[in-house]
């Protein structure tokens, strides 16, 4: 195949000179639209993610990987059952994203590799990170393009400190959704025990701060406080006395009726974060889905949902906003997919925005649970589910 021996070279050429990068974003190492291909290396969790959602069935992937040989009939190849490393290409069966060890499987049928392993084989490429592919495709997509520069752009975490008087959670802002890094439950003594009181607040609010300072201090991230009535206010005013430079590592303190991870849901609902997460990718999809389901409450034909249902509002030009569920592109069949992309095309041309949606949080169980696509309208719509 001859795009897959030029791909070979080129990777070869390269492989010495990314072995040493230190970029912690999605590498874009070449993008050729002409041969239909980009060779992208992702540097943290978040890249393998998006690039989970951007390999679909059928495309070609290549990479380095490693495969057990079966046969020994010739002395000069590896024995059976000895496993050999080998620049290979699969023929995208299915994709799987393990975000616990770190790794995107891409599992397919083998369309190039060396001469002692069988092309037409089933093999799974696991891609780690720091780990360079290629992916080939039919034709790309601009909203998988638009995705690919997003995640090459730098966008560093945001950590949240949800607190009470019954514990805390520390949260890191993901651009699939959120990861609990601390969670902390505490009985403090009730307020006529004032003295014990105010000791065992001070050893709690010094757990809360050592622990957000471990995480702080790897990245310098910005930090949101949440919190429920004083506690809140409390700990901010400690953590202004007792520690400098994490105090002005705060953008922003917000006032919720939840603390734990409750607070954390809580905020992204309300909107509550926008101001400091504006670029966050989950706000914005928090907020288009509580719109969507604002309109839908009112029930004035603003909005719709369904397959059939939204490519009729996209016939009539009355698409003020087009949202799809991640899964719903990446887990379609074929020609569903196609009209998938054909519809979003058609909705971009109209100058109508595009949000999809992560399914690895709230918003997007919500959008699920609509059909996993919907449509907000420029103007009203009154179909058998809106009416």
């Amino acid at each position: 195949m001859c795009i897959a021996l030029f791909l070979r070279c080129i990777f070869l050429l390269e492989e010495h000179s990314t072995k040493h990068r230190s970029v912690y974003e999605l590498k874009i190492v070449e993008k050729n639209l002409q041969q239909d291909y980009i060779k992208v290396i992702p540097d943290t969790p978040d890249d393998l993610w998006h690039l989970y959602n951007i390999v679909y069935k059928g495309d070609e992937v290549y990479a380095y990987s490693s495969r057990a040989i079966k046969s020994d009939t010739a002395t000069s190849r590896p024995k059976s059952g000895e496993r050999v490393s080998a620049f290979m290409g699969v023929k995208v069966e299915s994709v799987s994203w393990d975000k616990f060890l770190g790794k995107l499987r891409v599992h397919g049928l083998i369309i190039h590799a060396p001469d002692i392993i069988p092309t037409g084989a089933h093999h799974t490429l696991a891609i780690a990170l720091n780990q360079q592919m290629t992916i080939v495709k039919k034709e790309w997509p601009k909203h998988l393009l638009d995705r690919l520069i997003r995640a090459s752009e730098i966008e560093k975490p945001l950590l949240i400190i949800s607190i009470d008087d019954e514990g805390f959670a520390i949260a890191e802002t993901k651009q699939y959704g959120y990861e609990t890094r601390v969670e902390q439950r505490i009985r403090l003594p009730g307020k006529k025990e004032a003295d014990k009181r105010v000791e065992a607040t001070k050893g709690y609010f010094k757990l809360a701060l050592d622990s957000l300072y471990k995480l702080w201090s790897v990245n310098h991230n910005p930090i949101v406080i949440i919190g429920a009535g004083y506690v809140k206010n409390d700990f901010v005013n400690y953590l202004q006395d007792e520690s400098k430079d994490l105090s002005k590592a705060v953008m922003d303190i917000k006032s919720v009726n939840n603390g734990g991870t409750a607070g954390i849901d809580e905020a992204l609902r309300s909107g509550v974060l926008l101001k400091a997460v504006h670029q966050i990718r989950i706000v914005d999809e928090t907020e288009t889905m509580e719109e969507v389901m604002k309109r839908l409450g009112k029930g004035e034909g603003f909005v719709t949902y369904g397959l059939v249902p939204v490519m009729n509002a996209a016939n009539m030009g009355a698409i003020e906003k087009l949202v799809v569920a991640d899964t719903t592109l990446r887990d379609a069949e074929e020609d569903v997919r196609l009209k998938l992309e054909q519809l979003m095309l058609d909705v971009e041309r109209r100058q109508a925005a595009i949000t999809i949606i992560s399914t690895e949080h709230e918003a997007g169980f919500k959008l699920l649970s609509l059909g996993g696509i919907a449509a907000l309208l420029r103007f009203p719509i009154y179909s058998n589910h809106n009416a």
